[in-house]
């Protein structure tokens, strides 16, 4: 009997051994684990690009009915051209304009120091170019910046994307260079109708002219007499006013005719069927004022005076 207890304790000694060893202590809970912060993703290239709502408004500037001017309709020699700017915050107070070899180039002389590059195309595209190719501003004395621009051809929408110093993105415009600011020598022969090319003989015509610019309340008489001398044609125009004490083309000054009645002057019209840019002094105003103004003597309706 002793013999059987002995053994049923051993036997009982074992099974709870048995369990103790096999059974694994309750897990103390465990930290959560707080994965890394993703990393900051760079934003896409479109993001650098300057949005619609983001541009000050912008300005139509080309003329559908223009006819791109290319180099090769140019003399080679430097020229002051007028640019015209989609946007007023792009803004180009002088440019010199240099043909040479077929090609052309523009030195933009702007009116704030805002813009530290400027490439020959699209925002996006700018974006996404080496910055070997982007163009950087020049400062000249004054601490004015200028940038040097390839241009395709003038009367033409040219895209130029400006990187803003302050927004670090790039913002879309378009510039036009203005074929009727360039002098009547900047072309090559043949280009625009003259009155040598038309075979005037020296006498009196007639001819359309049109007007275009200022407010758009000005107007001159149409058709202008037209008086042709030693192969040059000279236009006598007759303003809608009395209120203009001078005109100007260039550098050059032309003062009125008459003292009485609409203000008349007579001026040189180098060619026809393209605007000639002229500038016109109005004394409406508190104080003096040019305004700009274009004109188009229309070749076609030429017809004698006599």
């Amino acid at each position: 009997m002793k013999k059987f207890f002995l053994l049923l304790f051993s036997l009982i000694l074992t099974v709870l051994l048995s369990a103790g060893c096999g059974a694994a202590p309750d897990a103390a809970p465990s930290e959560p684990v707080t994965p890394p912060p993703a990393a900051e993703p760079e934003p896409p290239e479109a993001s650098k690009v300057a949005s619609a709502d983001q541009m000050a408004p912008v300005e139509d500037v080309v003329d559908p009915d223009l006819v791109p001017v290319y180099a090769d309709s140019l003399r080679d020699g430097s020229y002051a051209v007028t640019v015209d700017s989609s946007s007023s915050m792009f803004n180009i107070t002088a440019c010199e304009l240099t043909v040479a070899g077929g090609k052309m180039t523009a030195v933009m002389h702007m009116g704030g120091t805002g813009y530290l590059y400027v490439f020959p195309g699209t925002g996006e595209e700018a974006a996404q170019a080496e910055e070997s190719v982007l163009i950087p501003y020049s400062e000249v004395e004054g601490g004015a910046h200028t940038f040097t621009l390839p241009v395709e051809a003038l009367d033409m929408g040219v895209n130029c994307a400006a990187y803003s110093k302050k927004k670090e993105m790039w913002y879309d415009r378009t510039l036009v260079f203005r074929a009727d600011s360039l002098p009547a020598e900047a072309f090559q022969g043949g280009i625009f109708a003259t009155a040598e090319s038309l075979g005037l003989a020296d006498g009196s015509y007639t001819v359309s002219v049109a007007l275009e610019g200022g407010s758009g309340k000005a107007r001159v008489d149409s058709p202008a007499a037209l008086r042709v001398e030693g192969g040059i044609a000279y236009a006598t125009i007759v303003w809608g006013s009395s209120n203009y004490d001078y005109m100007r083309i260039d550098e050059e000054k032309f003062l009125p005719l008459n003292t009485e009645g609409n203000s008349t002057f007579e001026i040189p019209a180098a060619y026809f069927d393209r605007k000639l840019v002229v500038f016109a002094d109005t004394t409406a105003m508190s104080t003096p004022h040019e305004i700009e103004y274009t004109l188009c003597f229309d070749s076609a309706s030429i017809e004698s005076a006599s």
